[in-house]
């Protein structure tokens, strides 16, 4: 018996070994890997909207001033040049308020005013610092356009040929007519030329409807005319070096670029103006926001901008034409940038009934 239980008991022993041998030891589960904390991303900054200005193609601006604007709202400019003043308008007179060519119009000058503003293009707009302006550039009350700068264009003269010659300046339009001034004179074509437009609205405004009896006296003495500005002054100005006429439909401000342009050659303009009461027309640019524009708001205060001294002291290099906001601070050299005291004027509405019809008696006149 004691050898059974004996037995019995190695068994059981045994037994009980093999079992905690299979027992598979337990396995503590593995942690979840830690994952660290990701740095916050900012959202990307929204795109900069796009704002066109419609203008024609004498327009500049320094890219330094531009470049505040566009950063300080998030904005870039586009300058849709578009031919000489007439040109531009003409366009956008053709597009429409419904479509627009852009969101801003600048170039719209005095002689072309009441016809943009039958045109039903502009919104009313009043930009901040416009009170400043002198009332004499405010030719719209409702603001739907803004006076931005102004110029006279003016007869110029070369003084070296003049004192050469030993013949005195002309001094009036009267002058150009006399016999000592035959030959001297080129003008540019009004169908053609804004300033050659201007000059002819000054005839208008000093001879009334007698204007065309002096056209005719300067076709017998001679006047030459080309198609624009830049034939007249630089192809055919004496000073240029490559024509004959020393008198010349310019601006009043183009003594003082001469100096400009020179570099620190020149310390007095080579040219002197003609500044007879009723010899200049001063030309005042306006600008306005189109209605239905992308963009009105960012319109609205790109015109703000346009009347700061920062855009404003920056028109007399870029232009060549003054500021309208009296706090604008002028160059240096506009020392010799000359003012008519007494321009000749011809309103806004008398423009618009009478524009083509004057072209065309000018035309009729001088060149056939």
């Amino acid at each position: 018996m004691k050898k059974f239980f004996s037995f019995i008991t190695i068994i059981s022993l045994v037994a009980l070994a093999a079992c905690q041998a299979v027992t598979p030891t337990a396995i503590p589960p593995t942690p979840a890997p830690t994952i660290p904390p990701q740095p916050s991303v900012p959202p990307p900054p929204p795109s900069a909207s796009e704002l066109i200005v419609v203008t024609h193609d004498s327009f500049a601006v320094s890219e330094e001033v531009l470049k505040e604007f566009e950063t300080a709202n998030n904005v870039k400019v586009q300058i849709l040049k578009s031919g000489d003043a007439g040109s531009a308008l003409n366009k956008a007179i053709l597009a429409g308020a419904a479509n627009p060519l852009g969101d801003v119009f600048f170039g719209v000058d005095n002689t072309f005013l009441s016809r943009a503003l039958k045109a039903d293009l502009f919104d009313a707009h009043k930009p901040s610092g416009a009170d400043a302006i002198s009332d004499a550039y405010k030719l719209d009350a409702q603001f739907r356009l803004t006076p931005i700068d102004f110029g006279d264009v003016c007869l110029n003269y070369d003084k070296a040929w003049f004192k050469t010659k030993n013949i005195a300046p002309p001094q009036t339009l009267d002058d150009l007519t006399k016999a000592e001034y035959k030959s001297l004179l080129v003008v540019e074509n009004p169908a053609t030329s804004s300033p050659g437009l201007a000059f002819l609205l000054a005839t208008v405004s000093q001879y009334g409807d007698k204007y065309l009896d002096f056209w005719k006296a300067l076709r017998a003495n001679d006047v030459a005319i080309s198609e624009g500005w830049e034939d007249a002054y630089y192809n055919k100005s004496t000073w240029s070096g490559k024509g004959d006429r020393p008198i010349v439909v310019s601006y009043a401000t183009s003594p003082a670029a001469e100096v400009f342009f020179s570099g620190g050659k020149l310390i007095e303009p080579p040219t002197g103006n003609v500044l007879g009461d009723g010899a200049c027309f001063r030309q005042i640019e306006f600008a306005g926001v189109f209605k239905n524009a992308k963009h009105p708001e960012l319109a609205r205060k790109f015109l703000d901008f346009m009347l700061t001294a920062r855009f404003q002291e920056d028109i007399p290099t870029q232009m060549f034409v003054f500021p309208v906001n009296p706090n604008a601070k002028l160059p240096d050299f506009y020392k010799f940038a000359e003012t008519p005291k007494k321009p000749a004027t011809v309103t806004a509405e008398q423009i618009d009934a009478n524009r083509e019809t004057w072209i065309k008696e000018w035309t009729q006149t001088v060149l056939r």
